[in-house]
């Protein structure tokens, strides 16, 4: 049975994709058995090195748990900053006036170009030098300065190319039954686009919450990174620390992606069509030319025939 990406397989083919698994599977299980037998040697497997995780708490209350609060308290406002500022900044770059578009393409390629590192760095010293905030909230403020800066020059470039990926027809419709160019962005093509831009918007999201190991890294930030090796410094254990730690970053990724997929579908059958059609005058109340020049007795009969002329 054919399929509409490929050909079915025949015989050879399946023999010859059989054979290529098995050998991948025997040489994955290879690769396990010798990071197994390299850290057991080291005696990174040893039970005291993994207990502190699995008896007790005092190594989530003292060490996980305030540098994972750290790190999601930063992403998380820093996802809601960048979010909004990303959306006007791509949207500004498709305006047709020159000194909102021009403006807002030089904000996006310079804070795009430059590595968020060098943003935070930046921002610390510039909260050092012209604010009064305290030497120990700097770190915070500099990686979520950073991060917005960034992100939200990166979030411009993908809420742009969501918006230019439709169908040019989307805006020729909407201009077509009166809407101006600003409601056409609002009611038209902003709804459709979102469910197109929403992989990209997460994939940067899950950048957002990895990259604030940068300032546990370079700006003492106690995140969660940080807080790993500070806990590892104390049990002597950083294999099963940084472990855990990874674990911990998957869980918290894969519930982004697993949250965007779920979302995605759920936009997608809303915007399936129920088939109704729409009256001429619902067209005029949507576009806000009943009642103006373009309809002056409010029937609808200036926008199109619908049954209106004969």
């Amino acid at each position: 049975m054919s399929s509409v990406l490929y050909d079915a397989q025949g015989p050879r083919a399946k023999r010859r994709n059989t054979l290529y698994t098995a050998v991948f599977l025997v040489a994955l299980a290879a690769l396990g058995w010798w990071v197994y037998t390299a850290l057991d040697d080291k005696g990174q497997l040893a039970w005291p090195l993994w207990k502190p995780f699995f008896s007790g708490t005092e190594a989530y209350s003292t060490y996980i748990w305030p540098g994972l609060e750290n790190t999601l308290k930063a992403a998380a406002l820093a996802m809601v900053i960048a979010l909004p500022l990303g959306a006007v900044l791509g949207i500004a770059r498709l305006s047709d006036h020159v000194w909102v578009r021009v403006p807002a393409a030089i904000v996006v390629e310079f804070f795009r170009a430059i590595p968020v590192l060098v943003l935070m760095i930046f921002g610390l010293a510039l909260f050092a030098q012209y604010t009064g905030v305290s030497s120990d909230d700097r770190p915070f403020y500099a990686v979520v300065t950073g991060l917005v800066l960034y992100n939200a020059s990166v979030l411009a470039e993908i809420v742009r190319a969501g918006i230019l990926a439709l169908p040019k027809g989307q805006s020729e419709a909407a201009l077509a039954i009166g809407l101006r160019k600003g409601q056409a962005m609002r009611l038209i093509l902003l709804p459709q686009a979102v469910t197109t831009m929403l992989p990209a918007i997460v994939s940067q999201l899950v950048v957002v919450v990895k990259d604030t190991a940068l300032g546990g890294a370079v700006l003492t930030f106690p995140e969660l990174l940080a807080s790993a090796n500070t806990m590892s410094g104390y049990y002597g254990n950083i294999i099963a620390s940084l472990t855990v730690v990874g674990v911990i970053y998957v869980i918290i990724n894969f519930s982004l992606t697993s949250f965007a997929s779920w979302l995605e579908g759920r936009l997608r059958r809303r915007k399936k069509s129920t088939g109704a059609v729409l009256a001429v005058q619902d067209l005029a109340d949507i576009a806000g030319t009943a009642g103006t020049g373009a309809d002056p007795a409010g029937t609808g009969a200036g926008i199109g025939d619908g049954g209106a002329r004969k």
